[in-house]
């Protein structure tokens, strides 16, 4: 498999890759039968997060692959000298590029997290938006720590490729780094909201506020009371560390 370059930004040292490369090294993976690997994003939430929680910075360092969720370190990158990440690879639409190429491949998918509703809901859904999907299992996100072993088994039952964690930040995080060693799909990929996304509960921003980096604005303006005071916090502390913090 081609190996990529990367680039750092806060604590974190990110892959420079395009969301086509993502798929295309799963896919690689998956035939080359390596042990789990851990996928996580990092956006500006992640990038203030590590500043205040040594546990999710620890966390996110044992992931095998990072790749940008926040179109304003992509930005950042091709304003910089050295590596330029391509493009962003926000995991709402990863999801999809994966879904696609994986009717063609014939691998699996695990859908953990979310409501009862929203996780059966997003599962429908996918399989309605792309005939021939196998979605092999799926479970909500609120369960107990006792439960965690059961749904481990679970997952390993169902021989899936990859598993999508959904639990948001910095559970999610810190679930898949717990039982990394125990799983046997091929990637584990911490994907936040975005089931709440494929269902409808949350609405995209229009393009052009997407190619402006403004999403975040059309996120806290269709759902103020959860989001106002954390894009209030992150935000001007992820654009100080971007800009005045550690890079590479």
């Amino acid at each position: 498999m081609k190996r990529f370059e990367k680039r750092v930004f806060g604590d974190f040292s990110i892959d420079c890759v395009s969301r086509n490369d993502l798929v295309e090294w799963c896919l690689s993976d998956i035939q080359a039968r390596v042990p789990a690997k851990l996928v996580m994003d990092v956006n500006g939430h992640a990038l203030s997060l590590a500043r205040t929680s040594e546990a999710y910075r620890q966390a996110v360092s044992k992931a095998d692959i990072i790749h940008a969720d926040g179109g304003f370190i992509v930005s950042a990158s091709k304003r910089r000298k050295g590596a330029q990440i391509p493009e962003r690879s926000g995991t709402t639409d990863m999801i999809h590029d994966f879904a696609q190429r994986f009717v063609q491949t014939g691998n699996t998918f695990y859908l953990l997290g979310g409501t009862e509703e929203v996780n059966a809901q997003c599962c429908e859904r996918l399989l309605s938006m792309y005939p021939g999907l196998k979605i092999v299992g799926r479970r909500n996100g609120y369960f107990s720590e006792e439960e965690e072993r059961s749904i481990i088994d679970d997952i390993n039952r169902s021989g899936a490729d990859v598993l999508w964690v959904g639990l948001g930040k910095p559970k999610e995080q810190f679930f898949s780094v717990k039982w990394q060693s125990e799983l046997k799909v091929s990637w584990v990929i911490t994907c936040g909201g975005c089931y709440n996304y494929i269902t409808g509960d949350y609405k995209r921003a229009p393009q052009w506020m997407q190619n402006a980096n403004l999403e975040w604005l059309h996120r806290l303006a269709t759902n103020p009371r959860k989001l106002f005071w954390r894009y209030f916090v992150t935000n001007p502390h992820a654009l100080f560390i971007t800009l005045f913090g550690k890079t590479s």
